[in-house]
């Protein structure tokens, strides 16, 4: 009978390819089920053999685990050369993207708030 592994929601397409190369490299069969447009269904990796789920999550703590290691470490090399991206980085780069998102958000605070702030008149 097949078992739920690994749910691919907001998972990057390198990571959801190294998970596929790690299963595929240890012998453990697998398909995937896509998601869908209106969120009923989300898309994962099953494994064909519940009788190698035990294995299945191992490997797969192993290899988060490293990978958190791994990205934890690059994050830390990118902030001590200065290139990590911050709110200010972001905004020299694109200001008027940025400075757009923030009108639009503080509209949106305005509008939500404007009937309650209208209340004390």
């Amino acid at each position: 009978m097949a078992a739920f592994l690994f749910s691919l929601k907001d998972v990057s397409d390198e990571e959801a390819e190294e998970v596929r190369a790690l299963l595929t490299a240890n012998g453990i069969g697998f398909y995937e089920t896509a998601g869908s447009s209106w969120g009923i269904s989300s898309a994962a990796i099953w494994l064909e053999d519940e009788a190698q789920l035990a294995q299945a999550k191992s490997l797969l703590d192993d290899y988060q685990r490293q990978r958190c290691a791994t990205e934890r470490e690059r994050y830390q090399q990118l902030e001590s050369e200065g290139r990590h991206r911050t709110f200010l980085r972001a905004w020299r780069e694109e200001p008027v993207r940025i400075t757009f998102y923030l009108a639009v958000i503080a509209a949106v605070l305005y509008l939500s708030l404007k009937p309650y702030l209208a209340l004390g008149d």
